[in-house]
């Protein structure tokens, strides 16, 4: 099994592994006796139950019936692919293009009450323009070798954004590394459109903006973009796939990176002085 930057995903595993050894034992079987029944090599017994290799649904069936636990299938397929939608590599959701991957948020936006997002890379999607976002997904696309439907997932991720930021009971406590502020995206005429707008942006009723300077004396390091949902799920996202984090200790080890993230931060005036100098150092 791949490292992965979630213990969560780990641990998910882990116990859908340990409940495979139960079931094995609450039968009697040797690994050596299951791995006849099931028509497999010894060795592959011991990758399932060590959490070496994740289980298909296949091999979940296979196992449940050699141990004549048939009514345990349906659960530990679910269990698995739980765990599997821990980590979600991009180009298993971006394999038809990324039109899909905004739609799949929907349910998501509209349930959050109140998005935590902390971004060292890019603004975040709920606040992008058009044209921004349009040279983003575009780049990504490209780097992903995913189909070219662009123009289409602009538009859902714009529809998804307005939705949730103007209108329903949702609020956005957004806080950027300044970095994302000079960093450009498309040309310049792209990035001053985009900075500006952010300045709009802080006069939204929903929305709390905060900017954490360069000249900061730094008690929290830059980490990976992520947003918090509610106080029940975190979303990390790295360079090939999105982790989603649901073990309380880990989403609060989120909610307080974020709540060190926000003591760094400038609001309001001084905010808007980051912003209206990076769109000075554009034009």
């Amino acid at each position: 099994m791949p490292a992965s930057p979630s213990s969560s995903v780990q641990a998910a595993r882990k116990a859908v592994a340990d409940r495979l050894r139960e079931i094995r034992k609450d039968a009697g079987l040797s690994g050596h006796a299951l791995a006849e029944r099931a028509g497999w090599y010894k060795s592959k017994v011991s990758r399932l139950e060590n959490a070496v290799t994740p289980p298909s649904d296949d091999d979940i069936r296979r196992w449940c019936a050699a141990c004549q636990a048939e009514d345990q299938t349906a659960d530990l397929i679910a269990a698995s692919r739980s765990a599997d939608n821990m980590y979600v590599e991009w180009r298993r959701v971006q394999r038809t293009g990324l039109r899909r991957l905004q739609g799949s948020y929907a349910a998501l936006y509209e349930r959050t009450r109140v998005f935590r997002t902390y971004c060292a890379n890019v603004v975040p999607g709920v606040l992008q323009t058009n044209e921004y976002a349009t040279a983003l997904l575009r780049s990504i696309s490209q780097f992903h070798e995913t189909p070219d439907d662009v123009a289409d997932a602009v538009e859902a991720r714009l529809a998804r954004s307005a939705c949730v930021v103007h209108e329903g009971d949702h609020r956005f406590a957004l806080l950027l590394e300044e970095s994302v502020l000079r960093h450009r995206v498309g040309d310049a005429e792209t990035m001053a459109g985009q900075l500006g707008y952010l300045l709009s942006a802080m006069a939204f009723p929903s929305v709390s903006l905060g900017v954490i300077p360069f000249t900061v004396e730094r008690r929290m390091w830059m980490i990976e973009t992520f947003t918090v949902y509610d106080e029940e799920q975190a979303e990390a996202e790295l360079l090939t796939a999105r982790v989603n984090v649901t073990a309380p200790t880990e989403v609060r080890q989120y909610l307080k990176a974020f709540g060190e993230f926000s003591r760094l931060a400038v609001y309001g005036a001084d905010a808007r002085a980051l912003i209206t100098s990076a769109i000075s150092a554009v034009e």
